[in-house]
């Protein structure tokens, strides 16, 4: 046991320093000339386009569940009014975020570290390089300005379908008119609802791309290694986002009562 301890640091620390050197690698090429666009294009419509109906889809659960879910505690309290109210508030502020998020980093995470992956152990990536190309700056600058961007683009989009959801679930356990419902959801919603929630999942967005950059770019072990960086890759992502959502919740807490 004494002999497996300094292994499991080292391995850790190492770890630790090569996240450190990949994100150097990052932001070394994503000002560097001749920028790829059309690939940050291409990856854009990969990632956001073609995640909008799985985001869509989970926003609506999500303001369904949660109306339908808190309607008899509400009516036992004598404030089924204030249903818009609360969906509106926990949607928007911390649940959309972190459930899509979620969604994303199984998603987005997992098809970035394979298809990476996949490049790597069937040497395309060395290809690149000894042809002179970037890969860096082709392959994982891309990928993580387009979760940096689309990851808050879908969440917003998940918050506005889960207001259909409030609304079409409010309306299963009572009635209430869509214009109302609507006013009275934006009544309690203000713009600095909005601030925190889309800072952070920018940070989730950078999280998600990043890992699975960087999971599927130093996959090892010919075939086997692309499952286990997809894989990995989820686990990572779905980690970071609990813990950046935690620190955001402490941040945006000391703000609110300073």
């Amino acid at each position: 046991m004494a002999q497996t301890i300094p292994r499991i640091k080292n391995s850790w620390l190492a770890e630790v320093g090569n996240q450190a050197l990949f994100i150097g690698d990052f932001l070394g090429n994503l000002f560097r000339r001749r920028f790829e666009w059309n690939e940050l294009i291409r990856q854009c419509y990969m990632i956001g386009y073609k995640s909008i109906m799985l985001t869509a889809i989970t926003g609506f659960v999500l303001g369904f569940v949660i109306t339908v879910q808190s309607a008899p505690t509400m009516k036992a309290f004598g404030a089924q009014s204030y249903i818009p109210n609360m969906v509106i508030i926990s949607i928007v502020r911390e649940i959309g975020p972190v459930i899509i998020a979620l969604t994303c980093a199984g998603k987005i995470a997992s098809s970035i570290g394979a298809e990476l992956a996949s490049m790597k152990v069937t040497e395309q990536i060395d290809a690149m390089e000894v042809s002179g190309a970037n890969p860096v700056q082709y392959l994982v600058v891309t990928r993580i300005l387009s979760c940096i961007v689309m990851v808050p683009l879908l969440t917003l989009l998940a918050d506005a379908v889960a207001l259909f959801g409030g609304f079409f679930g409010s309306n299963i356990v009572g009635h209430m008119s869509f214009t109302l419902y609507f006013n009275k959801s934006f009544d309690v919603l203000v713009f600095t609802d909005l601030i925190p929630a889309t800072i952070k999942t920018i940070f989730f967005g950078f999280a998600i791309g990043f890992v699975g950059c960087y999971k599927g770019y130093n996959a090892t072990n010919g075939t086997e290694g692309v499952g286990v960086a997809a894989n990995m890759a989820v686990v990572n992502a779905s980690l970071w986002v609990i813990v950046l959502d935690a620190i955001a919740a402490q941040i945006t807490n000391m703000f609110a009562y300073n």
